[in-house]
């Protein structure tokens, strides 16, 4: 580790961790009410269960975000961060924020649109906490050098940041609430996220294959031009049946369809990159998970993406099982897959060991994509049956639920295979190791 104040990540990535633990049982509670509709009924409905699974999702990837950032940012600056006590203040402010939303939706306090469900003050806590970031990070970009990684890094979290405040704007004509509330959701995940999980990707592959910068920072700007010239626009895709000008079926269809060419882009980059490096690196574990990433992100954002997003096919496949599995998929492969990539990575650093647990950790990968990819299977089949059930034939809603109940059940034991491969991850990461030598796997 070349520069101190990277330990700052530390405590980012230690709280992220926590918080992912947290989702996958809130997940595993959620998928249990499908096939127990009565269980914890009454102490925990499943719209809270839900509520919570999702805003966990959401909170730790941006802690995890911000932990990849305090990690990279002097390396790729050659400057210190410019203030650790403003990372720690903002980190735990933001964990505040997080912790008192979770527990109001326990208690029923939440604003009720989906996925930003957060309490007013919750929500300026956040905002605070992410502007302290953004000043501190930027800051430190100023006083720096100036890199493709850096300047794509941060140009993402900044939009991030702007996107953010039409949280707050919540009108009452819910058609006009829809159209700007995919402003903050579409355009984070479809948008500017995909900025960051670029420049996060272009930095472990310059880390690890050796490839020159020059080379990656040109495939860089490639992907980036393509997931804005598609995912701006294909916005639309969520305005087909709210009420919006019918011309945004069309349009949107179009570049809905292109959105599938950065994730593209991102597969082949970085296997194009790990071809031509040919180097040896010796975490080979943080490859591992750098390339699964850019291919299951490939295959849940783009191809399962791809799958529903034209108008007339969404027609009949909006709101079904069919939309959990691709939202499954895209999250774990796009932005979950990344940040744990970046802490296998980083955690040797910042432990000042060598690359450690290695093949625990590899487990831990293949357990984990396997079992997201069986569970996007069984969603998929699930949600196939129920849109011929449900929108072709007519079916009552629950009458279709009760003829998908085996894919519940096999959604339950992946997810519980997930669970058991996040245990084995932790271990891997925070658990013991055998020699405390300073670590040499940076290159």
């Amino acid at each position: 580790m070349k520069y101190e104040t990277q330990r700052v990540a530390y405590p980012f990535f230690a709280v992220a961790m926590a918080l992912f633990a947290l989702q996958i049982v809130f997940g595993i509670m959620a998928a249990t009410v499908y096939i127990m509709p009565e269980f914890l009924a009454e102490a925990m409905p499943f719209h809270i269960m839900r509520m919570s699974h999702t805003n966990l999702l959401v909170v730790w990837l941006l802690l995890g975000f911000m932990g990849c950032t305090y990690y990279l940012m002097p390396e790729e600056a050659e400057q210190e961060i410019h203030s650790p006590m403003i990372a720690y203040v903002q980190l735990a402010i933001f964990a505040v924020a997080g912790a008192g939303a979770l527990l109001s939706y326990q208690l029923g306090i939440h604003e009720g649109r989906e996925f930003l469900e957060q309490p007013l003050w919750s929500k300026i806590l956040i905002t605070v906490s992410f502007l302290m970031f953004l000043y501190n990070t930027s800051i430190t970009l100023v006083k720096g050098r100036k890199t493709a990684i850096n300047l794509v890094l941060m140009l993402g979290l900044w939009l991030a940041a702007v996107f953010w405040l039409f949280a707050f704007f919540n009108p009452s004509n819910l058609a006009v609430d829809k159209l700007y509330w995919w402003w903050v959701v579409h355009l984070w995940v479809e948008g500017v996220w995909e900025l960051i999980m670029a420049s996060l990707l272009a930095y472990l592959l310059i880390k690890m294959t050796g490839v020159d910068r020059e080379v990656i920072e040109k495939w860089l700007y490639v992907i980036i031009g393509l997931a804005l010239f598609s995912g701006l626009l294909g916005t639309g895709h969520h305005y087909y049946w709210i009420g919006a000008p019918s011309y945004w079926q069309p349009l949107s269809s179009i570049f809905s369809t292109l959105e599938v060419l950065p994730f593209f882009a991102m597969v082949m980059f970085a296997f194009f990159m790990f071809w031509k490096g040919r180097r040896n690196h010796p975490n080979k574990s943080a490859m591992l998970w750098t390339l699964g990433s850019a291919t299951l992100a490939f295959f849940g954002a783009g191809v399962w993406g791809f799958m529903h997003t034209l108008s007339f096919v969404n027609y009949y496949t909006h709101g079904t099982q069919v939309t959990a599995a691709h939202g499954h998929l895209a999250f774990f492969g796009a932005y979950v897959m990344m940040i744990l990539a970046v802490i296998t990575y980083a955690m040797p650093q910042l432990r000042r060991v060598q690359p450690y647990n290695q093949i625990l950790n590899m487990w831990s990968f293949w357990l984990m994509s396997s079992a997201m990819c069986f569970m996007t299977f069984t969603l998929t089949f699930a949600g196939v049956v129920q849109t011929h059930l449900q929108r072709v034939m007519g079916m009552n809603f629950m009458e279709v639920q009760d003829q998908l109940q085996l894919f519940y059940f096999m959604r339950l034991g992946s997810g519980v295979v997930v669970a058991v491969a996040a245990i084995i991850f932790f271990i891997s990461i925070f658990g013991p190791v055998k020699e405390q030598a300073a670590a040499t796997g940076e290159s």
